[in-house]
């Protein structure tokens, strides 16, 4: 939202554009007649399961470039209680991480990508747990909404909502509440307010997307009844992409980084299988729309408009895309009196695009900054180009409410840049962030306002709006503000505008341990949001700690430096946590976030506001040994976990590892995954064996079966199972009393596994070598107990240990147990 204050306006020819993975799309001829043969097809088709990497990418792929049908994914959650394999984030930082890539993934297919609120708060063995954390209720009603809303003519699950207990929780809850809402989408006394907003709705047919692997075997799945299967070949080659739709699902596939989802592309026939649940099965058994009108004379009034753009399919222009604007215009001018306002606003939309991808009509919005503040005020650059011999002009720059920012009046001659400058205020009043994150939610489910529900991402908080000419056709284009510059590896970076706060604080750890009566200086980095900023920071504190100085003063003369201030704190004598807050004031103002930004090459550059807070834990922990080396795996936080309570931790490079290496270490921890991700260890454990033989101790933390370096992870056999204990409340059996990691240097009790979050452990191994000692059972409810998430074994001088429990989770969560026995795990035998 923007309000003008000056302008000035330059003329310039068009210069090199140079390219960037994140820029905006430029088509080819090839793909401007794939996007209208898109144009050509109504109908749409939702697929819908619960996390990011649950979805078929070669199914959306081909609804989307094979049968042209408009397709999302729903995916009720967005994988927050996953891994990552890419870097240190978890919890809510991850599922932002997730979140981009299925958008990365949906634009590599062609896909559309949908939420609801339901949070993914790790791996459930039972829908009704599921159901009952999420609160059935509110994501029933974001599902209903989603169909309401996209209007799909089929609706596709990836799971089956028959089989409870046999899966994860959120899979089969996906399926059990598509199948729930189909009979409720038409019926508007069914959550009233989303059927107010876009009306009831009802789809043709619901299927499920079945495989072999649901039947049990191969075997099994060829002897089966396929009396009520849709068979769908998705193997087939697209001249016009270039590309097999097994190469496309593979490259979308690809975009889930964080869990290790790399895939190799596919050539030739592939088939998949759609068993029919509701509505009306198909009659032939190969097309999932039969039965439905996809032409334009689906619409009242399309019959015209088909007349106008079939033709056009029909003889694409290949050579000059141009030369069809004339009948582009005609047919937008119909579709904007289409009384089908649903579809009304999802082909103007794609008319728009299609028109200036073949009228080479370039138009962009760059700020001179990459964030502002509410009300700030910025320099944006507005650049037009016509790149074509049709005639355009450019009427003027809008707001997105209308007003006239600019008036122009020019025509946009053939190939001849032009640019416009704004100096802007921004009407914004709220900072940008990811929308789920803004107001604290529940264990299950995030809070959002109405408008948000369902939405990928937070929209742009500025655009402006071109308003072009062609002939006699006046087309209205918003775009988003951004940013760009040219960075000397990667060319031209696009990073998006937003909006922040005037200052932002945080503090570095996010757990602090006091292990003794003793002080601790706490840094606190104030960051500012604007030029020349004063104000004060105040530690917020539990009851019985102290804080020295009472507040601090910072004077920050230029945008984007830093100032840190120095507290003192002061524990309690007795055990206590709580949280740690930091409170920046300007004037009457109060400001109480932290800034954190996430930079992969994979997705756009993320910048999230969260409290800024730490947890500051007193305890007593006792540790013996100093010195620990840590081999890095797919990424956690456990060294500067360990840091926390005074060791000395080094990372050790695989190709570090040598005879006599390892040597000064009291202690070798090994990270997640590690045997998962890192191919080297294949060929270090012989070395790593002797370091533990020779008196050392060796921590290897989880790991799962597929897609093992190497089958030797130590020096006696154990074998890895996916057993895992998801309730972080279960009763944990202590099953070697006397055994020393639960003596020494900290006694273990029960109370040390009180306040775990998320779940005990996973990835358990089911079996194991004699020589290993099973030190804690547990179970969830209704399962039988595992004893394999903590063995201990002996080799000559030294200690091997394998544990799944989720050290990784809950050391960076401040768990104080969990800080304890790990402790007591690096200090055997010393």
């Amino acid at each position: 939202m923007l309000k003008k204050l000056s302008l000035s306006l330059l003329l310039c020819i068009v210069g090199f554009t140079s390219l960037t993975a994140q820029q905006p799309s430029k088509p080819k001829a090839s793909e401007i007649y794939h996007n209208l043969q898109k144009l050509n097809f109504i109908g749409s088709a939702l697929y819908i399961a619960a996390h990011p990497d649950d979805e078929n990418t070669r199914l959306i792929s081909y609804l989307a470039n094979d049968v042209k049908a408009r397709t999302a994914y729903l995916s009720l959650t967005r994988g927050d209680g996953g891994q990552n394999l890419v870097g240190p984030e978890i919890r809510e930082l991850l599922g932002v991480i997730r979140t981009q890539e299925l958008l990365a993934a949906r634009r590599t297919d062609g896909g559309q990508q949908l939420f609801t609120r339901a949070n993914d708060f790790g791996y459930s063995k039972h829908p009704d747990e599921t159901l009952e954390i999420w609160n059935k209720d509110e994501v029933l009603g974001d599902v209903v909404r989603a169909i309401r809303k996209f209007k799909p003519d089929v609706i596709i699950n990836r799971f089956d909502h028959r089989s409870p207990g046999s899966t994860h929780g959120h899979h089969t809850s996906s399926a059990m509440l598509s199948v729930e809402a189909f009979d409720l989408l038409n019926d508007a006394s069914k959550y009233p307010s989303s059927a107010k907003l876009y009306g009831t709705w009802q789809p043709k047919s619901l299927f499920f997307n079945t495989s072999w692997w649901f039947y049990g075997s191969r075997e099994k799945f060829e002897a089966a009844d396929k009396t009520n299967l849709v068979e769908v070949q998705t193997g087939n080659y697209y001249p016009a992409l270039g590309l097999s739709n097994g190469e496309i699902a593979s490259l979308s596939r690809s975009m889930h980084k964080s869990q290790g989802f790399g895939s190799t592309g596919s050539r030739g026939a592939e088939t998949e299988y759609l068993e029919f649940l509701k509505g009306d099965l198909p009659k032939d058994k190969t097309n999932v729309f039969d039965g439905i009108d996809t032409s334009w004379n689906r619409l009242d009034g399309g019959a015209a408009i088909g007349a106008i753009l079939n033709p056009l399919e029909a003889d694409f222009n290949f050579q000059n895309p141009s030369a069809m604007l004339p009948q582009l215009t005609q047919a937008y001018e119909l579709v904007k009196n289409l009384k089908d306002t649903h579809w009304r606003v999802i082909k103007l939309k794609q008319l728009e695009t299609l028109i200036l991808d073949c009228g080479g009509i370039f138009l962009e919005a760059v700020a001179n900054t990459n964030a502002i503040n509410p009300n700030g005020t910025y320099e944006v650059t507005l650049e037009a180009i016509n790149r074509s011999d049709f005639p355009v002009v450019i009427n003027s720059i809008k707001s997105v409410k209308g007003e006239v920012l600019l008036a122009i009046d020019k025509k946009l001659l053939p190939n001849e840049k032009k640019e416009f400058s704004l100096t802007v205020t921004s009407t914004s009043t709220k900072v940008s962030s990811p929308y789920w994150l803004n107001e604290k939610g529940t264990l299950g489910m995030y809070k959002a306002p109405e408008e948000m529900i369902g939405l990928p991402e937070t929209p742009a908080p500025e655009q402006v709006v071109f308003s072009i000419q062609l002939q006699n056709t006046e087309i209205s284009i918003a775009k988003d503000v951004v940013n760009k510059f040219n960075d000397p590896v990667k060319g031209e970076v696009y990073q998006p505008l937003e909006v922040l706060p005037v200052v932002t604080s945080s503090i570095p750890e996010k757990v602090l341990i006091f292990s003794s009566e003793e002080s601790r200086q706490v840094p606190v980095t104030v960051t500012a949001g604007r030029d020349n900023i004063t104000g004060s920071v105040t530690l917020q504190h539990p009851k019985g700690w102290q804080v020295t100085p009472a507040q601090a003063v910072f004077n920050i003369e230029t945008k984007g430096q830093t100032q840190t201030l120095q507290f003192t704190v002061t524990p309690p004598k007795d055990q206590s946590e709580g949280y740690l807050r930091s409170l920046a004031q300007m004037g009457d103002q109060f400001f109480d976030k932290e800034l954190v930004t996430i930079d992969y090459d994979h997705i756009p550059y993320q910048r999230v506001l969260l409290p800024s807070e730490v947890k500051i834990v007193r305890i007593g922990i006792e540790k013996k040994g100093q010195n620990i080396g840590y081999i890095e795996g797919a990424g956690d936080a456990i060294p500067q976990s360990l840091r926390e309570i005074g060791y000395d931790v080094t990372t050790i490079a695989p190709s570090e590892i040598v005879a006599g290496s390892l040597k000064q270490y009291d202690a070798i921890v090994v990270g997640i995954r590690a045997y998962n991700t890192v191919p080297e260890l294949a060929f270090k454990q012989t070395e790593l064996n002797t370091y533990v033989e020779n008196g050392g101790t060796l921590l290897l933390q989880y790991n799962t079966s597929h897609r093992l370096v190497t089958p030797d992870i130590g020096p006696y056999t154990i074998t890895l199972s996916r057993d895992r204990v998801t309730d972080e409340f279960s009763k944990v059996t202590i099953l070697a009393p006397k055994h020393p990691v639960l003596n020494s240097p900290n006694k273990i009790t029960q109370a040390d596994f009180d306040n775990w979050v998320q779940e005990r452990g996973l990835y358990f191994p089911s079996a194991w070598d004699e020589k290993f000692t099973p030190i804690l059972g547990m179970k969830d409810k209704d399962y039988d107990e595992s004893k394999g998430s903590l063995l201990v074994a002996p080799y000559g001088k030294g200690y091997y240990i394998y544990t799944g429990l989720s050290f990784f989770r809950e050391l960076p969560a401040g768990v104080p147990g969990a800080y304890r026995l790990f402790a007591n795990l690096l200090s055997i035998g010393k």
